[in-house]
This record gives structure tokens, C-alpha cells and sequence, in this order.
């Protein structure tokens, strides 16, 4: 009987570090998580018409995404980000 390969059980489960509705501001965080060797991921999230009052009006939410265990480091690092694009983030405060 061939035995099944197992993988350690963080491999490919992200967690959402942060949103935005700002373009700008999601490139430069994703250029400064990218200089202190985060690896994460980007998606955009199409918001449809009859809830974009959650959105605050917004056609499309900015996500990033990092891996279950760089999540505490990407967050400590966005603390040395600038203040006029980390204002405009919304971070998420619950870890994996």
C-alpha cells in the first residue's frame, strides 16, 4: 500500500494582514512587506452596487494576504510604514 505524502500543516493557508481601498497605498505596502522579505499575496475584490455602502462607496477592495506564519512580522513591520499610507489601511488585529 503506497503511503500517502503529508505536508506541514501551515503550507498554503494565508491570512488576510490587511484591506484597502487605496490604490496607492497598496502598492507601497506591498513594495515595503516585499523589502523586508514577506512574501504575500494581492487581490482585488470587485464590491457589487447594493453593497457598496459597507465599502464606503468603493467599486473595489485591495487585500493582502500573508502566510500563517510571517503574519505577526508582516504586522510588526507595517508599524515602520509611513503615516499617510498606514492610516488608510485597515489591519486585521486576529492572528492565525
Amino acid at each position: 500500500m503506497k503511503r500517502n505524502l503529508s505536508y506541514e500543516k501551515n503550507m498554503d493557508y494565508d491570512v488576510i494582514l490587511c484591506k484597502t481601498y487605496n490604490e496607492l497605498a497598496g502598492k507601497n505596502t506591498c513594495r515595503y512587506l516585499m523589502e523586508h522579505s514577506i512574501s504575500y499575496s494581492l487581490s482585488w475584490l470587485y464590491v457589487p452596487f447594493f453593497l457598496r455602502n459597507w465599502s464606503k462607496g468603493h467599486k473595489e477592495v485591495c487585500v493582502i494576504s500573508v502566510n500563517r506564519n510571517d503574519f505577526f512580522q508582516a504586522r510588526r513591520s507595517l508599524r515602520d510604514l509611513e503615516e499617510r499610507y498606514r492610516k488608510r489601511l485597515i489591519v486585521n488585529r486576529v492572528g492565525a
